[in-house]
């Protein structure tokens, strides 16, 4: 049986989010910062190491500087340790001059990298999904089923079947059949592989482990551009693929509303994904900085991240990242406040008013919003949500999936007004 080490990690940067967009305006779309004090791309890393997956290349392309320090500031493996981390950007050769032009093809033109590597297997993974999952189990089943290529899958509801490619499979759990994103009832009909009437389908969750001869079969034999929509479904037929059920948590964060929704999850009793894993933790970069302050507040299903200063406050169903300011009087809900990269003045507002520092000013009132790093919001701001439907593109706000975005480094003067008829 082959060992983990034989395995090499390719985690996807992703284009430019265009989904995530404006937290994707500055940085690229795993560098996203999540539950307070994680950055995306910290899930699919924490994922291979502890796993036994220790050499690790992960793809870049698109507004990458800040992917590319966090985790060279992060992930350092010693002068004793065999494993490895590499960032492979985009780049023009003697072979292509363009830009990598979807999954298959990101992956394409690194194959000169991925044949240095030396692994007789390579795992392709997302950089911009939540869950925690075992890698060996998956191999162990690839090795023992004698797969060319194995695709995690996971079980979906009826109503689920378009957000996701939909994977027929046997009682050998070999592929059979794929659909991208079906809505047909008929050719729904025929992809039906679990008795569970609430979860008939399994749909595939992007996570592929590929032998690595096969992949560079499928890579160099065609033009493919995309591993879900055209390589796995065209090698059905001369590919021996296997289907790995997975039925924990995992979550697609591919849109604003799907990331608020996935951060303030995490903010209740018993959520559903756990970072308090003691035997499998998620691993982000190391800060020294202060305990949390909080004076005369109320907080309540609250996801509280380390350095932050809250005065007379009244929080409920909210992320508050590190370093976040937040002064008297504020009321925060159903919100995700991103926090600050560094400090610009001690726990208290600058006595002139015609300054606003970085954080939440006294006396605003904020319900379902995001509010990016480095955004200074001024005394007496209101923001409320939109309607679902409605899009803004503001100068310092912008509206998507009816949640109010606070951009980084943006600057809300006080008493401005950002509620549905009022813009």
């Amino acid at each position: 049986m082959p060992a983990m080490n034989e395995i090499l990690g390719v985690i996807l940067g992703g284009g430019r989010g265009t989904r995530l967009y404006p937290l994707t305006r500055q940085r690229a779309k795993p560098a996203v910062p999540f539950a307070g004090k994680y950055r995306l791309i910290d899930i699919p890393i924490s994922n291979c190491i502890n796993s036994g997956i220790h050499h690790i290349a992960v793809l870049t392309q698109f507004n990458s500087v800040s992917l590319h320090r966090h985790i060279a500031n992060t992930f350092q493996f010693d002068a004793f340790h065999a494993g490895w981390i590499q960032l492979w950007a985009s780049q023009q050769t003697t072979a292509t001059a363009d830009w990598y032009q979807g999954t298959a093809d990101a992956v394409r033109k690194q194959l000169f990298e991925i044949r240095a590597a030396r692994t007789p297997y390579v795992m392709i993974l997302s950089g911009d999904q939540l869950y925690r999952m075992d890698f060996e189990k998956m191999a162990r089943f690839h090795w023992e089923t004698g797969a060319d290529v194995t695709v995690a899958v996971q079980p979906v509801f009826a109503e689920d079947t378009g957000r996701y490619g939909i994977l027929k499979v046997d009682k050998e759990n070999r592929i059979t059949s794929f659909a991208e994103k079906p809505t047909d009832p008929a050719l729904l009909k025929k992809l039906v592989s679990r008795d569970d009437l609430r979860r008939p389908y399994l749909g595939s969750m992007g996570l592929y482990l590929f032998n690595t001869e096969i992949l560079f079969e499928l890579l160099e034999s065609t033009a493919f551009s995309d591993f879900g929509s055209h390589i796995i479904p065209g090698a059905i037929d001369t590919c021996k693929i296997m289907g790995y059920g997975f039925d924990g948590y995992w979550e697609d964060i591919g849109t604003i509303r799907s990331f608020f929704e996935t951060n303030l999850s995490l903010t209740i009793p018993n959520p559903p994904f756990d970072f308090f894993d003691p035997d499998r933790p998620i691993y982000t970069h190391p800060r020294f900085l202060p305990g949390s302050t909080i004076n005369n507040s109320k907080l309540e299903n609250v996801l509280l991240a380390e350095g932050c200063c809250i005065d007379s406050a009244e929080i409920s169903h909210s992320v508050i990242g590190l370093r976040s300011q937040i002064h008297k009087n504020v009321i925060l809900k159903d919100s995700v406040i991103m926090g600050a990269d560094y400090y610009d003045h001690p726990c208290y507002e600058y006595s002139d008013p015609e300054k606003v520092a970085i954080g939440i000013g006294s006396g605003c009132r904020i319900e379902g919003a995001i509010v990016d790093k480095n955004a200074r919001i001024g005394r007496d701001v209101v923001i409320q949500p939109f309607p679902p439907d409605l899009e803004v593109d503001a100068e310092n706000y912008v509206v998507r999936d009816g949640i109010v975005i606070i951009p980084k480094n943006a600057l809300v003067p006080p008493c401005t007004v950002i509620i549905p008829g009022q813009i």
